[in-house]
């Protein structure tokens, strides 16, 4: 447990910024709401824009914005971009993502209306990561619009490619500087100490064949989203055919229906998305699908269904990967997208595993199940992106709980988590908190942020940017 922090008084220059924030908070909703009706879901790439149209129009917005307010800009291939003001060796940076993951179903609200219903703005992007990137932006502007008196400089990074890869990142950072210290507003209060390792392990399997034939399984978009919609096509013998309507019409419900034709079912599951580090807070379609199959499967395909069904399985044990650690605790796993391609089904498993492992291991133990288990089954492909761990009484991890406690007093502790931030591919970087409770949920239907919650982030932000200022100064 990290020592609680002396309080100290807030700097004057914080406090004039903050006072600047509680002025143009009608700006920065503004600045906001226009930047959420952007649709930046990566798509297919053009000319400058390597993750799309609406990826470039989203960073050439926030670009230009901070042209006209007197800040330094770049734009880095359209892989990425930053502003930036300030004199000095020293640099800090903020990092923060203008992508967004599709929008799925289930939405009540416009996605890119940026709608305000309530005490709410309604759209992809609010809560991840385009209201926290914003307030971030923001509290740079307080600080330059102030003229604090910093010993570093203030750059703010806009990332196009964060829900997919990184590679804005990788791109970005093969010619420009890293920082002395940075942030990713991306993950919970006060901070993220530790993020757990990402692997994508794509593994695929014959399809079941028997007295019931499963001819495709189609699930999911990404990796880390729990699919909200899977399709599927047996062919079976007109008996089973018949059960299969007798129990569709018994016991499932609404989220699975079924057309029969001939010897030929065709099966359309439902469920609820979730981001893929909680896969146990959303409703996996692609798991309800395999498990209506398994339920029509004879004693003698029994087993073939059951391997398929286990490897949705949210702890990792349908590939014998399952396990924690006394720091992060357990691995889960997501299948976020299933295909059939060339006769076979590949389930691209999305797997946060515990800080204390390497990926090296990670993918020992499912070769060593599988080929044990399942020697049908054969891993198609492995990505990693090793875990992150930040020691609590090092910086920047020491000013930013400072600045955490003066500003919130609640006593809070550094965290851990199962999603992956900018803070894993940047040096001398955490992911701190965004939001409260209401705002999000991120990758799911009607997400949102409290009207008041961007102005208070970038308060906080505003506090913190300048502390890790003053203590890149000190290194």
């Amino acid at each position: 447990m990290i020592p609680t922090p002396m309080p100290n008084d807030r700097p004057a220059e914080v406090e004039r910024a903050q006072a600047w924030l509680t002025e143009n908070e009608s700006s920065l909703i503004q600045h906001l709401r226009e930047l959420l009706t952007i649709p930046s879901v990566e798509s297919e790439p053009a000319e400058g824009a390597p993750f799309g149209i609406e990826c470039r129009r989203a960073l050439d917005y926030v670009l230009n914005l901070g042209s006209a307010w007197g800040m330094t800009t770049k734009n880095v291939d359209g892989f990425a971009g930053h502003a930036e003001f300030g004199n000095g060796e020293p640099m800090v940076m903020s990092l923060g993502h203008l992508d967004v993951v599709p929008i799925g179903s289930g939405w009540k609200h416009d996605p890119w209306g940026a709608q305000i219903d309530g005490d709410y703005i309604y759209a992809r992007g609010t809560s991840d990561d385009k209201g926290p990137t914003m307030a971030a932006f923001y509290a740079a502007r307080a600080l330059k619009e102030t003229g604090a008196n910093l010993p570093a400089r203030i750059r703010i990074v806009f990332g196009c490619d964060e829900e997919s890869g990184f590679k804005c990142v990788e791109r970005y950072f093969q010619t420009e500087e890293a920082p002395d210290f940075g942030i990713a507003p991306d993950s919970g209060w006060p901070l993220y100490h530790a993020e757990k390792g990402i692997a994508n392990i794509v593994v695929s399997a014959p399809l079941p064949a028997g007295n019931l034939n499963l001819i495709s399984l189609e699930a999911g978009s990404r990796p880390n989203i729990v699919p909200d919609e899977a399709t599927a096509v047996l062919q079976c013998s007109p008996s089973t055919a018949a059960h299969a309507q007798q129990i569709a019409d018994s016991y499932w419900d609404k989220n699975l229906k079924i057309e029969l034709s001939g010897d030929t079912i065709r099966l359309t599951a439902f469920g609820k998305s979730a981001h893929g580090s909680t896969p146990f807070l959303g409703d996996s379609a692609a798991t309800r699908a395999l498990r209506f199959a398994l339920a029509l499967a004879g004693p003698d395909q029994a087993k073939q269904f059951t391997d398929l069904l286990m490897l949705t399985h949210p702890s990792g044990a349908g590939v014998g990967i399952e396990g924690q650690d006394e720091i992060s605790r357990d691995l889960t796993a997501n299948v976020g997208i299933v295909q059939t391609q060339q006769g076979r089904l590949q389930f691209t498993i999305n797997v946060r595993y515990p800080v204390a492992w390497k990926g090296e291991e990670l993918r020992r133990r499912a070769e060593n199940f599988l080929q044990a288990e399942r020697p049908d089954y054969r891993i198609e492909q492995f990505d990693d992106s090793p875990p992150l761990f930040f020691p609590t009484n090092q910086e920047p991890v020491l000013s930013l709980m400072n600045v955490y406690e003066i500003e919130a007093g609640d006593g809070k502790q550094p965290g851990v988590m199962g999603g992956g931030t900018y803070a894993r591919a940047v040096p001398n970087t955490v992911s701190v908190g965004t939001g409260w409770e209401g705002d999000g949920p991120a990758h799911e239907p009607d997400e949102r942020i409290h009207i008041s919650h961007p102005l208070k982030m970038a308060k906080i932000y505003a506090h913190m940017l300048y502390a890790l200022a003053h203590a890149a100064a000190k290194k």
